[in-house]
């Protein structure tokens, strides 16, 4: 990872807050639907929106995974549009939230999207949804294991935390294993490294791994986000065939630049021999596997 130069002083403020602040806002308003395509069999479809919200779609069921589509989160401005616009949404079947913290659950996103439809969230989340809409709100720890007609959703480890406010204590956090006919869906979540990568390749056997790859020079320096050259080694530790990065570019959050991420991934997954089983996708643009 680039040193900073020991003379070179931060403020979060000047170097973070105020460039996204006055930065145009890239990429394109979306006016149409995306193009779903028509699936088969346990073809899986998997469209980027932005951040680390996804719609995930089987050939029977529609996932949202941690939808966001807010301009705004506190005082940090969305630096690119989202993928889609929420009215261009399929019915969705089910929703995902990886935990509590407000780039991943998105209240006036959530209650948009609610139309009686189940929500699955880590234990101790379920007081911030209950009131939008939603028609049950199942909690999950680690490893807990829930079905929905033929997907099976497990709840798994991460290194992080969950906290919605600092007064918060008992706020769960991690990320999901989508299975459906054999096809398995790895979201991260958010998750500094740690040695439960393995574990989760080893019990669960992902296939495709959806892997953060951005906010990773924080201000406080500790190490809540894997970097570009971490991803690389989860994806190896998990044993995964397709790498998706996410988690980038849609808000300034931390000191990297926004475009640095993505080329870092690229650039360790060349060094690590992987390079053509990392995907980048578009926002807003459905790719089947």
């Amino acid at each position: 990872m680039p040193t900073r130069p020991p003379w070179q002083e931060r403020n979060y403020v000047t170097q973070v807050v105020l460039p996204a602040l006055f930065a145009k806002k890239e990429g394109q308003r979306p006016m149409t639907p995306p193009e779903y395509p028509k699936l088969d069999g346990n073809q899986v479809c998997l469209t980027w929106i932005g951040h680390a919200s996804f719609l995930i779609q089987t050939a029977s069921q529609n996932i949202l995974l941690d939808p966001n589509w807010a301009n705004w989160l506190a005082v940090l401005k969305r630096v690119r549009y989202a993928g889609m616009e929420i009215h261009h949404l399929p019915n969705i079947d089910l929703v995902l939230i990886t935990h509590a913290h407000f780039d991943h659950l998105n209240r006036r996103s959530l209650r948009r999207i609610a139309q009686d439809q189940p929500i699955i969230v880590p234990a101790g989340v379920s007081p911030l949804v209950h009131n939008l809409g939603f028609e049950h709100v199942h909690e999950m720890q680690w490893w807990d294991r829930h079905r929905m007609g033929d997907l099976q959703i497990t709840f798994t480890p991460a290194k992080h935390w969950g906290a919605r406010r600092v007064i918060d204590t008992q706020r769960g956090y991690g990320g999901f294993l989508i299975e459906h006919h054999g096809r398995r869906v790895y979201a991260c979540g958010d998750s500094a490294w740690f040695d439960g990568f393995k574990e989760i390749g080893a019990r669960l056997h992902p296939q495709i791994a959806l892997l953060p790859i951005g906010a990773y020079d924080n201000p406080s320096g500790k190490e809540h986000h894997i970097n570009p050259e971490e991803a690389i080694q989860a994806f190896r530790d998990l044993g995964a065939e397709t790498l998706i990065p996410m988690h980038y570019g849609t808000y300034r959050m931390t000191y990297e630049p926004v475009k640095e991420p993505p080329q870092r991934l690229l650039r360790a997954a060349r060094n690590a021999g992987c390079l053509d089983k990392v995907h980048i996708l578009t926002e807003g643009i459905p790719q089947v596997f």
